[in-house]
């Protein structure tokens, strides 16, 4: 009886530190810092140091906050989450490879804000979405990129991608929605980019693919092809923007409506 009542308690006490772990493992709010350690618990007084280990200590629908200035390096994102900086240089600089990358479920939301993006001329990629039902990209700049500075190719239908607020600059193209390119299927519409800057890209824009749309409101859009449309892409205006072009105004491969 003793030793039944000794395992009992043995038993007892490593499913209380399995609980107790699991909850330290999914907070609702993280936090990351530049001095900070991923061995930590992400907690307000103990920080971790970049973005991919603050996620998976973070539960699903919650949010990582940045603490103080810091690189917090490339993540990718599965599941419903927020990464915010209010006001704070939170960076994600990346060579070679794609800066965040949301793969996430078909009703997940995913928000960034505040985060500055650094390709350095090799990174591919800032923002690429495989996945998921929406994702917004607020007040980021994003940097550098070979290709594109937002590339949405969800295979969720009807997915969305906002990106308000925000600046894409020097990259090979800036805001690409696809449906059928690279393995993607489904349809990507109601893409926006509100009072943002997409400069000096290839293009600033483009829809590729029949059900796939970009609508532009309050923005400049200065490229060699401010809006490229092709394969039944659709660019729509929601209100006035600067729109400025060298290979033709409007893209050589599609119209503005």
């Amino acid at each position: 009886m003793k030793r039944c009542r000794r395992w009992f308690a043995v038993f007892l006490c490593l499913s209380l530190m399995m609980i107790a772990n699991s909850v330290w493992a999914q907070a609702t709010r993280t936090w990351v810092s530049g001095v900070g350690d991923d061995a930590n618990p992400c907690s307000r007084t103990a920080p971790c140091k970049t973005f991919a280990g603050a996620i998976s200590k973070t539960a699903p629908a919650g949010e990582i906050n940045v603490l103080d200035p810091g690189g917090f390096g490339a993540v990718t994102i599965t599941k419903s989450i927020t990464i915010r900086s209010d006001h704070i240089e939170a960076g994600v600089l990346v060579s070679g490879t794609n800066g965040i990358v949301v793969s996430a479920g078909p009703s997940d939301v995913v928000v960034l804000e505040g985060l500055d993006f650094q390709g350095l001329g090799t990174g591919l990629n800032g923002v690429t979405v495989l996945s998921g039902a929406t994702v917004y990209v607020v007040r980021c700049t994003i940097k550098g990129f070979s290709q594109n500075a937002v590339n949405m190719g969800s295979t969720t239908s009807g997915a969305r991608v906002f990106i308000k607020d925000s600046t894409l600059l020097q990259n090979g193209g800036g805001l690409k929605v696809q449906g059928n390119g690279v393995g993607n299927v489904g349809t990507v519409a109601n893409t926006v980019i509100d009072n943002s800057t997409s400069n000096n890209n290839n293009f600033a824009i483009q829809a590729i693919g029949s059900g796939n749309a970009i609508g532009v409101s309050n923005s400049m859009l200065a490229s060699p092809i401010a809006i490229s449309v092709a394969n039944g892409g659709v660019a729509l205006s929601f209100g006035p923007s600067n729109i400025v072009s060298g290979a033709g105004s409007f893209g050589a491969t599609g119209p503005f409506n």
